[in-house]
């Protein structure tokens, strides 16, 4: 019995400060924004930390994409935060960087909203190869703030930027 509550709160001392680690990402819109794009940027076959990631994220958040058909219809495609992780995972052989240009931020209450426009490169100094933004909310529950879903549209899709959204 001694060895089992033992491990168990060894388990519990591992995990908590495994999770202590990122609680300074959530402490404000603009920590957990930044390290939503720090976490997913770097350069070719350099592991990023999902570990990470995932904690920015509320249960069932969602991440959904624009997409576009071979046709050239415009659909969306939502998926779970892990499901993104392996679908990123095919873009660490080619490097992959995401940083904001700007940001227009709305506030009520608990919800937090975000347009986040962003620019793509696959190496740091590397031409851009995408721009687009990011539509994000945010949920604030006195203590931190989660991801509940983003939203995110790129000029791929045929959309120019409007300049409002570059300053």
């Amino acid at each position: 019995m001694k060895i089992n509550l033992f491990f168990l709160f060894m388990f519990i001392s591992a995990f908590a400060s495994g999770q202590a680690r990122y609680e300074a990402d959530v402490q404000s819109p603009d920590a957990i924004i930044n390290a939503l794009y720090e976490v997913i940027s770097g350069e070719a076959g350099q592991p990023r930390n999902w570990e990470r990631f995932q904690y920015l994220f509320a249960p069932k958040a969602q991440l959904v994409p624009t997409r576009k058909s071979p046709e050239g219809n415009l659909f969306i495609d939502p998926i779970t935060p892990a499901q993104y992780t392996e679908m990123f995972k095919s873009r660490i052989p080619t490097g992959f960087f995401e940083r904001e240009l700007s940001r227009k931020t709305e506030q009520y209450g608990t919800v937090w909203h975000l347009f986040s426009t962003y620019e793509t490169k696959e190496k740091k100094d590397g031409p851009v190869t995408n721009r687009g933004i990011n539509s994000i909310q945010l949920f604030f529950d006195g203590k931190r703030y989660f991801v509940v879903s983003i939203f995110w549209c790129a000029e791929s899709m045929g959309f120019a930027l409007p300049e409002k959204y570059l300053k």
